[in-house]
């Protein structure tokens, strides 16, 4: 076992030891390296003025990613690099592509942001893709600026884009290679424990010693446990670092996502089969919370407003649950207990989360109501799944978020609507018994009766969409 944390710092090595596992990115940064271009705004990962770029080994070239590292642990960088604004510049202070774009367009008054931003469009340019404004905006969505505005910053990110990316990774691959961590990493500091296996078996095993210890995946909830409620967490067992639990595979009439397979990953894949779980996404926190945040642990820590969780309820996923010695399948619906209680037994955890392939007589959808469009807390999460044959309601799926203490099915509407015709008199009737279905608190993203009121009317809009012979279904997309 390994008992030191391995990373690149620009292209500088570092090895730590007997530092607190919890330590964050940002601190570690201002604190210990004293490189304070990397800015503390909300410490919650909302704002973006700490975010960073992260690479990671990929086959014989590196993938950078922004993240945010106020909430993003100091172990996560082992086997990695970490890019910080200090990076960009040439050898000679010539200013970056992204950096110049930013100066020639005046995107910058205060500068708290910008570093931030700078390091958000770096990513976007190390991707070497072609980019529009819509996708220079769903970029930038996790950084906030309150002084220039976003239209200069969003004509930076077109000028810098607009000209090929000349990031070449070979020498920070090969010098990422040099690190030598396939060794499993285990730090004891003061009272803490930090594991990092590399394997799901090497992972039950350790649970079976440690069944209380703290599942860390992407770290973009427990990190606010460190953050916001500065909770001393003794024992952590890391999932990022087993590369099965981030494999996803189309295999049996299923989706099979690996429990720590990251928003981003998965993106793609669920938005191919369902085109609205992919725009629901996208709407999930910021570009850079999707690329450390993990579906599975958006199930795990079991929060009524979970956004993928309603939409998985609809789908009818089942979860597959992995302990030393043996597994059970479990369906997603029957997982969630109470509020922030599941089903998992002492040292068990999800291994993969199976996702039914559509079907061409399925129609489906979901919607997201929030105060703020992007990267924002669901008041209702709503997803449909709908079956009719002769006219008539032969199955139904109903996924709710926001409207009890967890993410629920509305089983008592769903039997109201099966068997009678897809009509709007039927529909009347269910928006009444949905009503009576759920009792949802207020709270400060919304009333109990403003949720009642859009679960309803989301019913209503899915039927509007849906009730036409002729309606368009372009919102499913079945494979060949």
């Amino acid at each position: 076992m390994r008992r030191d944390i391995r990373f690149l710092l620009g292209s500088d090595p570092r090895s730590l030891r007997d530092l607190s596992p919890t330590l964050t990115v940002l601190e570690y940064l201002r604190i210990v390296e004293h490189m304070c271009g990397t800015k503390e705004g909300c410490a919650e990962g909302d704002c973006g003025a700490c975010t960073v770029v992260l690479g990671e080994p990929h086959g014989d070239t590196v993938r950078y990613r922004a993240v945010n590292a106020c909430i993003l642990f100091l172990p996560a960088l082992d086997g990695k690099q970490v890019l910080t604004v200090e990076h960009l510049r040439g050898a000679d202070g010539t200013l970056h592509p992204v950096q110049q774009a930013m100066v020639d367009r005046h995107a910058s008054q205060c500068g708290f942001c910008t570093p931030g931003f700078v390091m958000s469009l770096f990513a976007l340019y190390a991707a070497g893709n072609p980019i529009n404004r819509a996708t220079a905006n769903e970029a930038l969505a996790g950084n906030l600026c309150r002084c220039t505005g976003y239209r200069p910053i969003v004509d930076a990110a077109l000028d810098a884009c607009a000209v090929p990316s000349a990031t070449d990774t070979r020498e920070a691959a090969a010098q990422l290679a040099a690190l030598d961590t396939a060794e499993p990493l285990v730090l004891q500091h003061d009272g803490q424990s930090y594991h990092a296996p590399r394997s799901i078996d090497a992972l039950a095993a350790i649970l079976s010693r440690h069944p209380d210890a703290l599942l860390l995946s992407g770290g973009t909830d427990v990190g606010l446990m460190v953050t916001k409620q500065h909770r001393h967490l003794p024992a952590i067992v890391a999932l990022d670092t087993i590369p099965d639990l981030a494999h996803i595979e189309q295999t049996g009439g299923m989706l099979r996502i690996g429990a720590a397979a990251t928003y981003e990953d998965a993106l793609g894949a669920l938005e191919a089969l369902y085109p609205d779980f992919g725009l629901l996404l996208r709407r999930l926190g910021s570009r850079q919370i999707r690329n450390r945040g993990t579906i599975g642990g958006n199930i795990g820590n079991a929060s009524p407003i979970g956004d993928a969780t309603p939409v998985l309820i609809a789908l009818d996923a089942t979860l597959l649950l992995r302990r030393d010695g043996g597994q059970r399948a479990l369906k997603l619906e029957d997982f969630f207990l109470g509020y922030r209680r599941t089903a998992l037994e002492p040292g068990e955890f999800i291994e993969r989360i199976d996702v039914p392939l559509p079907q061409p007589d399925w129609e489906f959808r979901c919607y997201k109501v929030a105060k703020r469009f992007d990267q924002d807390i669901s008041a209702v999460c709503a997803a449909f799944r709908l079956q009719i044959a002769d006219g008539r309601v032969r199955d139904i799926r109903i996924g709710l978020g926001g409207m009890a203490a967890t993410p629920a099915r509305a089983r008592n509407t769903e039997q109201t609507l099966i068997g009678q015709r897809w009509t709007e008199t039927a529909l009347r009737t269910a928006m009444h018994t949905l009503d009576a279905e759920f009792a949802p608190i207020s709270d400060m993203r919304a009333s109990a009766a403003y949720r009642g009121m859009v679960a309803r009317n989301l019913l209503y809009k899915f039927f509007l969409e849906t009730a036409s012979a002729d309606a368009p279904r372009t919102r499913l997309a079945v494979p060949a």
